[in-house]
């Protein structure tokens, strides 16, 4: 993980519930200030679209989703031709449906989200 990851990780770790709720207009996905925070900060609005648009079709399935960035090894790269994978579940250690990438200039190696009830979330502002 490069400064920029490592400093992103450290300033996440500092949110805790959130006074302030964001709506994505185009979903209505709710979101934290964690999730401003990781946005702006990251460059990742593609994370906030994706995680609202896979989120909310899964919402059937379970009303507490896990949403879990994990970026392969370079061995892994080389082999898969991908550099990273998105998976969602339910909080049980059931998948639900999984999505990979081809690239990405995400600047943490993992990530856990949390898509509960239409809102996303850091893990620590549940």
């Amino acid at each position: 993980m490069n400064t920029q990851g490592k400093e992103l990780e450290l300033e996440l770790k500092q949110f805790s519930g959130s006074e302030n709720i964001y709506t994505l207009p185009l979903f209505g996905t709710k979101y934290t200030e964690g999730i401003l925070h990781l946005v702006n900060k990251a460059n990742c609005f593609w994370l906030l679209t994706d995680s609202s648009i896979i989120g909310k079709s899964l919402l059937d399935k379970s009303y507490f989703i896990t949403i879990d960035f994990k970026r392969f090894k370079t061995s892994q790269q080389d082999i898969l031709k991908k550099e990273a994978i998105i998976t969602y579940g339910d909080g049980n250690d059931n998948i639900l449906e999984s999505h990979s990438y081809d690239f990405t200039d995400f600047p943490l190696d993992e990530l856990r989200l949390f898509f509960v009830d239409g809102t996303l979330m850091l893990p620590n502002e549940y």
